[in-house]
């Protein structure tokens, strides 16, 4: 018969290595995630001259950002959605003079419309660096009302599939004509893409509350490892 405290030893080994193989695996789980970001959260994509309280810098406070994350705004027919690279035309509130390879227009105002119409527009971070996003309508008046931010992006993981930069699963942005129908649409995002998933003005804090859990149950998993450990000497 094998002396006891021989199978102990074999037991605290084989634990020892179960546990350490389930703290690998909530560190793989960890990292697999994309965000979705509710610009604004609960306010949305407005100005203050609307919406007085809304603070985009606190706004983003303790949020980071990297490739194949989305940004959701959530606004209304009368501000737009304009996504630039070049600091310059952030700084004036204006993309008329830009390169199409520098600035994007999501959405777009519709200023003859006398009952806004909800809108809301996905846009996937698909370039590393400084990405800036404003309303330029109203000559420049939204934005220089507070409705603009910067965000520093990172390579993270890199983009998901459905975001490499190919004709079928590229971004689709528009640049429709003030007065057009199709000034608001609801998405502006390809169907094909499978990020982002079940949008809803909670998604922020189920990213973080998903965060605080894997972190908690590595926290637990190491702690029980060390214990283990302990038991062996």
């Amino acid at each position: 018969m094998e002396p006891a405290a021989s199978y102990n030893n074999k037991f605290h080994h084989h634990f020892s290595l179960l546990l350490f193989l389930a703290v690998i695996s909530c560190f793989g789980s960890s990292v697999g995630a994309y965000t979705n970001y509710t610009v604004g959260g609960s306010l949305g994509w407005y100005d203050k001259l609307l919406k007085p309280t809304v603070d985009y810098q606190k706004w983003l406070v303790g949020k980071n950002f990297s490739l194949g994350d989305f940004l959701i705004f959530n606004s209304d027919s009368n501000h737009s959605v304009i996504q630039t690279y070049n600091f310059n035309t952030y700084k004036r509130c204006d993309y008329n003079n830009d390169q199409d390879n520098d600035t994007t227009q999501w959405s777009g105002a519709d200023p003859s419309s006398t009952t806004p119409q909800p809108v809301t527009v996905s846009v996937p971070l698909v370039k590393v660096g400084m990405n800036y996003f404003f309303s330029s309508d109203y000559d420049g008046e939204q934005c220089k009302n507070g409705q603009r931010f910067k965000v520093n992006v990172t390579y993270g993981q890199g983009l998901p599939p459905s975001l490499l930069d190919s004709p079928d699963s590229s971004p689709a942005p528009i640049s429709p004509e003030s007065g057009d129908s199709e000034s608001a649409p609801d998405t502006l995002v390809p169907s094909n893409f499978n990020n982002p998933k079940d949008i809803d003005q909670t998604d922020d804090v189920k990213s973080i509350a998903t965060v605080v859990t894997e972190n908690a149950l590595i926290g637990v998993l190491l702690m029980l490892l060390g214990i283990n450990l302990l038991g062996l000497n």
